[in-house]
């Protein structure tokens, strides 16, 4: 029982995270291209920049992480800057957009890192053996989708959807009230390994770790394309829905029912990753995802009900593909520890800077490419049309595949 309340205390800090994590990567661009006016190929560059400077803070972050300070003390320094500079994200009052964006959203994104590194780095620490990681990145992922699930409904119950600002506000201010109840949890529930072992300087963390592990290089490419993959269609979700389907006020339910299904399809994948290894797993869940986004090119006006099965589909994916990952990565920071090298925080660093750095192309590419075919959400052309579905729907399906390539390569006995 004690285990269990112990996954259960260690997950559920994710619906918190979750509330910011959504509008910051999903809403965010069109808020500031559709509300604030900033030319979408600046809101590009912001990003990549901002996301760039983010990523290069992750692994110093992880270093920190693995010192002798509790995680959980550097889980609520991040949570108290988060809250800050989201406020300011969403409240531009400079007549200059750009540094606005630039500046307020690189606070939030490496306040951000200081809570998630340490937080995936705990389930390394917590988890006791191959099964229990995943687990532990199940619960985590569970509750990631329930406050994902939690942030989508709030703007509808409080009837104030179509209001970009005010969602986002919301969200804010339900996040104030819920982060410091969840982590009053977490820091009371959650025993912290007391007997660290020394860590090792930075460089000769990396160095060590690329001796013991080399052919985790092939997971670190696939993560990269995978996240590349899932990053591109959730920048430009919105505009998909608003330009292709012409259908925005069913943006809401049509995330639902995404999110929704990754619920219902946990059991499943919960008892597949026992019998099977995880890399099949997780490459069994892109390959469906894959053939079921197949479908997406061909659709066009009006056709929400046919996106919506497709995105029940993708959603089956998306739990294996938010929970294998992780612990796969938790194995081999796990192994890095029975070989006397405590870097479970560099590693996580690392890996929340491969995300950092697929989600910065994923809008710097998008975004470029739009402005260069003359991209205009007020009059949209056929080829800045036809480009969109071409980067929403047929380039993440090839990156996925390539993504699989590498996959396979992997191989966790060492």
């Amino acid at each position: 029982m004690n285990k269990i309340f112990e996954k259960i205390a260690y997950g559920i800090l994710a619906i918190p995270i979750a509330f910011l994590g959504l509008p910051i990567y999903i809403y965010l661009p069109n808020f500031y291209v559709n509300e604030v006016g900033l030319n979408i190929a600046l809101v590009g560059i912001a990003l990549f920049l901002s996301r760039l400077l983010d990523m290069i803070s992750d692994p110093f972050i992880g270093l920190i992480s693995d010192k002798k300070i509790k995680k959980s003390y550097l889980i609520a320094g991040g949570s108290i800057v988060l809250l800050f500079s989201f406020y300011f994200l969403i409240h531009p009052t400079s007549s200059n957009s750009f540094w606005w964006l630039f500046f307020f959203s690189a606070l939030t994104y490496i306040s951000w890192s200081f809570i998630n590194i340490p937080y995936l780095a705990l389930n390394a620490e917590l988890g006791k053996d191959y099964h229990d990681n995943t687990k532990l990145s199940f619960s985590r992922e569970i509750f990631t989708i329930v406050g994902v699930v939690i942030a989508l409904l709030l703007p509808y119950i409080y009837n104030i959807s179509e209001d970009a600002k005010e969602s986002l506000n919301l969200l804010l201010k339900t996040s104030l009230l819920v982060f410091p109840i969840v982590l009053l949890i977490f820091i009371l529930f959650i025993k912290e390994d007391k007997n660290k072992i020394e860590t090792l300087a930075f460089f000769d963390s990396l160095k060590k770790f690329k001796k013991d592990f080399s052919k985790a290089n092939n997971i670190f490419i696939a993560f990269i394309l995978n996240n590349l993959a899932n990053a591109i269609p959730a920048t430009l979700f919105l505009f998909y829905v608003q330009l292709v389907l012409k259908t925005p006020e069913y943006t809401g339910a049509l995330l639902l029912v995404y999110f929704l299904s990754a619920v219902i399809a946990l059991p499943f994948w919960i008892y597949l990753s026992k019998k099977m290894d995880k890399q099949k797993v997780w490459i069994s869940s892109i390959l469906f995802a894959v053939v079921s986004f197949s479908f997406v090119p061909f659709l066009g006006e009006q056709n929400y009900i046919l996106f919506g099965i497709i995105s029940f589909c993708t959603g089956i994916s998306l739990s294996a593909d938010m929970a294998i990952p992780a612990s796969i990565q938790s194995d081999i920071a796990q192994k890095s520890k029975t070989l006397g090298n405590q870097i479970s925080g560099v590693l996580f660093g690392f890996w929340n800077m491969i995300t950092k750095l697929s989600l910065a192309l994923a809008v710097f590419i998008t975004f470029i490419v739009l402005e260069l075919v003359g991209f205009d959400v007020n009059n949209i052309s056929n080829l800045a049309l036809n480009t969109l579905i071409i980067l929403y729907s047929i380039l993440p399906i090839f990156l996925k595949l390539l993504a699989v390539l590498f996959i396979k390569k992997y191989n966790y006995q060492y």
